[in-house]
């Protein structure tokens, strides 16, 4: 098999032409080629249809970017986040209360810390927190 492919590399670039076996496989591997770049396409397409209807399944949640996916996990993050922030000692005061928004939650609660009670509001979004926010007293 070797010898052949090396023939007929030898009469192609000496520019005669291709023996008739040779066409049918030159033929055939470009069928191949075809079908694998169509099941390529296809598989594509079907991972995009199937990432919109898990978008639509659950609209707050962005695949790859973090692990908070509800509202309970949401208050818990922010919440952790503020005790952070506050410094050490901090304590969580009350309710934390979640509102969902377009691309994730908005959190909302109370800290106490080293320099007293603190209210925080938190951003999550794609899955992490985005951003927190201490209002400090004057």
């Amino acid at each position: 098999m070797r010898k052949t492919i090396i023939c007929i590399l030898g009469l192609a670039s000496a520019g005669l032409t291709l023996p008739v076996h040779a066409q049918a496989l030159h033929a055939q591997n470009r069928r191949d080629l075809h079908r694998a770049v169509d099941a390529a396409i296809a598989s594509d397409i079907a991972r995009d249809r199937q990432a919109e209807r898990d978008a639509k399944r659950q609209p707050y949640v962005s695949p790859g970017y973090g692990t908070i996916r509800t509202a309970a996990a949401a208050r818990n993050a922010c919440a952790a986040k503020a005790r952070e922030e506050a410094g050490p000692g901090a304590k969580i005061l009350g309710r934390v209360a979640a509102s969902t928004m377009s691309t994730g939650w908005e959190v909302e609660g109370e800290v106490s810390g080293g320099r007293g009670s603190v209210p925080f509001v938190c951003s999550v979004r794609n899955g992490s927190v985005s951003g927190i926010m201490l209002h400090a007293p004057d």
